[in-house]
């Protein structure tokens, strides 16, 4: 099932997958707990690494508050291995080489860059709920507001309320 576009208010699409070293991961053993979920373009790149380490540099807020973040990106096991121990990231990224996850969440798009036109992520971020609910979209075209890579983990702390 392809989605073409989620929006607040919908039911986060379950998967399962692996992370970067790995260990298995089904979104729905979350249930009862918040969560965020942040598509990449790609591992080790300038938009990608501000937007990591905003989270990272943040990282205590989301521990307390017991708000696990997870990223996912295509890429090899590697490639995420690489990122996640470069930039001392302490949040599993995890894997949608064949691009199926991100086409079930509607981030697998058309993009353009230098005139050339490719498929790609588009940089989205999904703060799910404890009922498995969409509660807020950052990127993306249904987000309340556009990514903004260095200042990212801001725009969720302040999205939650989030106090330590």
């Amino acid at each position: 099932m392809v989605i073409d576009v989620l929006k607040q208010g919908n039911k986060a699409p379950d998967f399962e997958t692996t992370d970067e070293s790995g260990n298995p991961f089904k979104l729905s053993e979350f249930r009862g707990r918040k969560v965020m979920l942040y598509y990449y373009p790609k591992d080790n790149t300038s938009g990608c690494i501000a937007e990591a380490c905003s989270i990272r540099d943040s990282w205590n807020m989301f521990e307390k508050s017991d708000i696990p973040v997870f990223g996912i990106s295509g890429g090899s096991a590697k490639s995420h291995q690489d990122f996640k121990n470069k930039f001392d990231l302490p949040f599993p990224l995890l894997m949608d080489e064949s691009f199926e996850i991100a086409k079930l969440y509607g981030v697998y798009k058309k993009k353009k860059m230098y005139g050339k036109e490719y498929m790609g992520i588009e940089r989205t971020t999904f703060l799910i709920d404890e009922n498995g609910n969409i509660e807020g979209i950052f990127g993306g075209s249904s987000g309340i507001e556009k990514v903004n890579t260095k200042e990212h983990a801001n725009q969720v702390i302040k999205f939650w309320n989030l106090r330590i």
